[in-house]
């Protein structure tokens, strides 16, 4: 078994280390955060992700898995180390290589020879060689190993994926870098890294794409007077299509779709092509979060100046605390901005926001509210006493911007209704 080091324990860098502790490998995971490095050795999880703390205890109990502050801590003695850190969105919407830089200046001096850094991070076209210029070091390999880890399901992403991509120019090094992954059952693609580096990229286009064209179409349902769940239900059938991806909702958001957008739109930029297509997508994303907004506006009258508005989700996707990005940080600061006096409710998120106060109790969100906004599809909230919630609101409406309730059961109850999609 290789020795690891992850550098960076954000969601893919503390997913990757407790996830190749756990296929048996020893795993050092560093950060520059002293307060998450002292917690982590506590055994106290910094995020929400269903099965990491399992794993990450686990690691910790059998050795496999250690913590330390420091970059060059954690590679001084290891054979692979794997890139973790930030890629921010730039100003120019080019993706910000500057962790990823500063990184590899750091552990270039004390890797050992022969070592494999592999970036993990998702980075643009060529960033390879911007690590070999950082690392300094001619007999140290790079490596490209995109993850395609979503936030909710992470370590099973991991653990069982659809792929697994390395791009290298080195075959030898590529193969090292394959070894870490037996007992992973899935497809083993091995290619150069800017092809590599462009499959990451692309899938996350891809994906957004069908997310706008799905609230495009929920959009026209609305206008000719269709129910989009049939409409989705008839094109998920065709295999050529299938039902992922395929769900109208507030917008997309989260820490990659956003950001791996623009960023793909400015290498094509880059390069001479101008991907019109993937500006439409964006664009759609911006739209449908006025068109959920606006919404919340009709059914309160016109106006939300001064109306009280309980909103049942703040992180951008169930099963995760992530707030970046965020649908419904969006819309709810539309709102705000309006007038509108927000109390919102996620399970997973209890941190105050600068639009709209947070309560910790679905009901507490609802309490003489005169719309309730449903944002994030967390499964609990179908199963609450939605009598309870009628009789705690100052008017029983709902703006369902995830079609995750039963309308015909609410619209018994004496509720007014509006989903996505749905006339």
């Amino acid at each position: 078994m290789g020795k690891i080091a992850v550098i960076g324990t954000g969601y893919v860098g503390l997913t990757t280390g407790a996830c190749f502790a756990h296929l048996g490998h020893d795993v050092i995971c560093a950060d520059i955060d002293e307060r998450k490095i002292a917690k982590l050795n506590k055994g106290e999880i910094p995020i929400h992700e269903p099965g990491l703390d399992r794993i990450v205890h686990e690691g910790r109990d059998t050795g496999k898995l250690l913590f330390v502050l420091g970059a060059e801590a954690a590679a001084r003695h290891c054979e692979f180390v794997y890139l973790c850190v930030p890629t921010p969105e730039g100003a120019d919407g080019s993706a910000d290589l500057s962790y990823i830089e500063a990184a590899a200046r750091q552990i270039g001096p004390v890797l050992p020879a022969d070592a494999v850094v592999i970036n993990k991070s998702t980075v643009p076209v060529g960033s390879t060689r911007v690590v070999e210029r950082a690392l300094g070091r001619s007999d140290v390999a790079v490596v490209s190993n995109p993850e395609f880890l979503r936030e909710g399901s992470a370590v099973n992403d991991f653990l069982k994926p659809d792929r697994v991509v390395i791009g290298a120019d080195d075959q030898s090094a590529a193969v090292r870098v394959a070894s870490l992954y037996v007992g992973v059952p899935a497809p083993l693609m091995v290619t150069d890294p800017a092809s590599a580096e462009t499959i990451k990229y692309a899938c996350n286009a891809f994906l957004a794409t069908k997310l706008s064209f799905v609230n495009a179409v929920a959009a026209i349902c609305e206008a000719v007077g269709a129910d989009v769940k049939d409409v989705i239900l008839g094109m998920g059938y065709d295999r050529r299509i299938g039902h992922e991806f395929l769900k109208p909702g507030p917008g997309w958001g989260g820490s990659c779709f956003p950001k791996d957008s623009k960023a793909l739109i400015r290498i094509a930029e880059d390069h001479g092509y101008d991907f019109h297509l993937m500006r439409g997508v964006v664009s759609v994303n911006e739209e449908q979060f006025e068109r959920t907004a606006e919404k919340v506006v009709q059914m309160a009258g016109g106006s939300v100046d001064g109306v009280k508005i309980g909103a049942w989700g703040i992180a951008f996707k169930a099963n995760t605390d992530d707030v970046r990005e965020s649908p419904a940080l969006e819309i709810l600061g539309r709102l705000a901005r309006q007038g509108a006096i927000v109390r919102a409710y996620d399970p997973a998120v209890s941190s105050p926001m600068d639009d709209f106060e947070v309560v910790t109790d679905p009901y507490a969100a609802c309490e003489g509210a005169d719309v309730l906004i449903v944002l994030t599809e967390w499964d609990e909230f179908k199963w609450l006493d939605m009598d309870k919630v009628r009789d705690l609101m100052a008017e029983p409406r709902v703006v369902d911007a995830r079609n995750l309730l039963d309308r015909s059961a609410l619209q018994r109850r004496g509720f007014s209704y509006v989903g996505i999609g749905r006339a």
